[in-house]
């Protein structure tokens, strides 16, 4: 296979990759059927004037599955760590026991369930969007490298293997859909 045509698809895996492991970021913060510490990943702490992610200021853990435990590294840390939970107005109010702070996990309705779902769901669609994208791009370029003198068989062959590599990851990404739908529905 041609060096160019080698590149355009390398660089399109990558571009391809890089929507899946989004995607996984993405639903790992959507909440499922259990309590889990990516759950605050998005929580920011006003430590000493400056905005510092919460795991970095106190240990997150899930002592069970519907609890997530907040240990604070400085006692003077379990005020702020509340108000900053409490704003990211996740779904839950934190209680403080004077040395943790504890996350009592409310369980789901069946009409947050299915809004869920639907996150999910639109999160996929922006990565398949975004597979689609990389996928065009790919195709594009081995247009112009056609135009400027790679034989039409080795552009055809590059062509395939890049929309056959486009169907693996739209797999791998409705297979990612379906495990957190199943993870969300699951009571």
């Amino acid at each position: 296979m041609n060096e160019d045509l080698q590149l355009i698809i390398d660089a399109m895996e990558e571009s391809m990759q890089n929507s899946v492991s989004h995607l996984e970021d993405e639903l790992s913060r959507i909440r499922g059927g259990r309590a889990s510490s990516s759950l605050v990943d998005g929580v920011f702490v006003d430590y000493y004037g400056s905005s510092t992610p919460l795991s970095q200021v106190a240990n997150v853990s899930t002592p069970d599955a519907r609890t997530i435990s907040v240990q604070p590294w400085e006692k003077s840390m379990l005020d702020p760590i509340m108000r900053a939970i409490q704003a990211a107005n996740l779904g839950f109010n934190p209680t403080n026991n004077g040395n943790i702070i504890i996350c009592a996990i409310p369980p789901m309705t069946e009409e947050r369930r299915k809004d869920l779902v639907k996150r999910a769901r639109s999160e996929g669609e922006n990565a398949k969007v975004s597979v689609r994208n990389a996928r065009r791009d790919a195709n594009e370029e081995i247009k112009k490298l056609m135009k400027n003198g790679l034989p039409e068989d080795e552009g055809k062959e590059g062509e395939a293997k890049v929309q056959q590599m486009t169907d693996a990851y739209i797999g791998k990404v409705d297979k990612h859909l379906e495990t957190k739908e199943k993870e969300i529905l699951t009571v």
